[in-house]
């Protein structure tokens, strides 16, 4: 698969690449441990698999809603089904928000199957916040447990030009700069502007287990707007 957007890239070099003497296709999309990768690093294709099959999923505990309160519905919702559109997201958030979108659509219509239960379906957090969750426990792992095998993803620190309390708690990291808004919503680019934000309103986190960063992160989190995707927010 070559990678790029040009229709010039892959004419380049189509039909030139062999294995052991067969000429090797050319593929728009492959799949590496159950992500599919489109050449354009989009990730439309795997977004629409996925919320198909949710969709499908969500579909099947309809039938079964009737045998179960609303706490078992939530229950088999979070075990059988978010867990599939959560699969690998750090990988694919930077896709367009209409194709999130259609994950969102999928959770709203499993907690419309809890009925009147208000209170359950408010506990329920956005996939958006989620998703924002988990990379500021990545950030976490690797800005300050230095996890070994995460050491691609760490963050350069911000070295700021004027000395003041948050520069003093040398935790801020180096924004990339985002001339797309497809490379805003990428890991680096978007964790690094949440990460400046957590570590400015909580203190201490040098200090906390990842369970404890966590759990900060999350009401951290709710604080903020959803959908949250400003690129002058959290700089």
């Amino acid at each position: 698969m070559v990678v790029s957007r040009s229709p010039a890239a892959t004419q380049a070099v189509e039909g030139q690449i062999r294995f052991g003497g067969v000429q090797l296709p050319l593929q728009d999309d492959i799949k590496i441990l159950g992500v599919a990768i489109d050449r354009e690093l989009r990730y439309d294709q795997h977004l629409a698999s996925v919320a198909r099959q949710t969709s499908q999923c969500v579909s099947a505990l309809r039938r079964v809603a009737s045998n179960l309160d609303p706490q078992g519905i939530l229950t088999l919702y979070k075990a059988q089904i978010r867990p599939c559109m959560e699969y690998g997201a750090l990988t694919w958030m930077s896709s367009a928000v209409t194709h999130t979108r259609r994950l969102d659509a999928v959770q709203r219509r499993a907690l419309r199957l809890l009925g009147d239960d208000e209170e359950i379906a408010d506990s329920v957090k956005s996939l958006e916040h989620r998703r924002d969750v988990a990379a500021l426990t990545v950030c976490h792992k690797t800005q300050v447990l230095h996890t070994p095998h995460l050491t691609r993803l760490y963050l350069p620190p911000h070295h700021a030009q004027r000395a003041t309390r948050q520069a003093a708690a040398g935790r801020r990291v180096t924004v990339p700069r985002s001339h797309t808004s497809q490379h805003l919503r990428t890991y680096k680019a978007r964790a690094a502007r949440l990460w400046n934000g957590f570590t400015e309103a909580t203190p201490g986190v040098a200090d906390m287990s990842n369970h404890q960063a966590k759990v900060a992160a999350n009401t951290w989190r709710g604080t903020l707007p959803t959908p949250f995707l400003s690129s002058s927010s959290c700089t």
